[in-house]
């Protein structure tokens, strides 16, 4: 995870700054971020990530940031502010990754089988089935859209027209 200072607007007897924090992981995901801090309060402004965030990945969000944005900014996170009462990155290296949410997709047959699982869930009950795979998957829409044409190719769904 990285956070640098963006900018710094001076306003009366305090002044705001925005930090740009950018947070990897190991499976290629990426996550940007503008942060502002005023008035010893953290507010995030902007979030930018590849693939989509999912609303549990958005909410945990803040909980990925808070202790190096606040170390940047030079304010405290409170009364765990050393990070390490609820063991969160008790290494120092693990990174945001530890305690990320979206969990890990199975590829192959198995993977294949789960999408068109809940595919067919969504079908039954009436919602989008690609907005289902999104969220049971964590990826984008493209991403989940490519699962379940594999998911077709391996025959656990109808195909969508017929072959000539």
């Amino acid at each position: 995870m990285s956070v640098w200072p963006a900018w710094k607007v001076r306003d009366g007897g305090g002044a705001t700054v925005w930090f740009r924090v950018r947070l990897e992981f190991g499976d290629g995901a990426r996550v940007d971020a503008v942060a502002v801090v005023a008035e010893g309060r953290v507010s995030i402004e902007d979030v930018r990530a590849e693939p989509a965030l999912s609303l549990d990945d958005l909410a945990a969000l803040a909980d990925w940031i808070e202790g190096p944005l606040c170390e940047a900014c030079g304010i405290g996170t409170g009364p765990d502010a050393d990070g390490g009462e609820d063991g969160e990155d008790a290494q120092g290296g693990g990174g945001a990754g530890a305690g990320r949410v979206r969990s890990v997709w199975p590829r192959g047959v198995e993977g294949q089988w789960l999408v068109a699982q809940k595919y067919r869930a969504a079908q039954e009950a009436g919602t989008d089935p690609v907005l289902a795979v999104m969220s049971a998957t964590g990826h984008s829409r493209r991403r989940s859209l490519r699962l379940i044409g594999q998911a077709r190719d391996a025959g656990f769904l109808t195909p969508r027209r017929a072959r000539r």
